[in-house]
């Protein structure tokens, strides 16, 4: 694994080069999808740009996403064989993505957003506005439905 300082996606070209050359089919073709993915990304719009830092981390954040997503709907249809792919490729991304925050961490940073904004009065009338400073701090180290779930939970209380 490459040094965590390395632009992200330089780090990906890196280990991509490193995971064909040890003839690592799952981490080079899935590190191939994510390089394309940030590709597209950079020529959607009405011309190329380069993507930021935190840009290429949304695009992994959304790849990892769509791992779990397809995984939880194979197993749903029965298809362990297909989620057992969606998993080891969701492994393969969760090295480039920030450590997770724990549960107790996403309840502390949500405890002290509902203090500073002044929103434990407003109850879920002020669910936008918690989530609006949650979310900054939570972005792809947790998810967000149970980021929500816990601003939910929180207000409600």
């Amino acid at each position: 694994m490459s040094n965590a300082s390395t632009p992200l996606k330089d780090r990906l070209r890196t280990d991509l080069t490193a995971a064909i050359r040890g003839r690592d089919k799952v981490r080079s073709g899935t590190i191939r999808m994510v390089l394309s993915a940030i590709s597209a990304a950079e020529v959607a719009g009405t011309e190329a740009v380069s993507l930021s830092e935190p840009q290429v981390l949304d695009v992994v954040i959304r790849e990892a996403k769509k791992r779990r997503e397809a995984e939880e709907a194979f197993l749903a249809a029965g298809r362990s064989e297909l989620a057992d792919k969606e998993r080891a490729e969701a492994a393969v991304l969760a090295d480039y993505l920030p450590q997770a925050l724990s549960a107790a961490e996403v309840t502390a940073i949500v405890q002290a957003a509902i203090e500073q904004t002044g929103a434990a009065a407003l109850g879920l009338k002020a669910m936008g506005t918690v989530m609006g400073v949650v979310t900054p701090q939570t972005k792809g180290k947790a998810d967000g439905g149970s980021v929500a779930a816990e601003v939910r939970r929180q207000l409600a209380g």
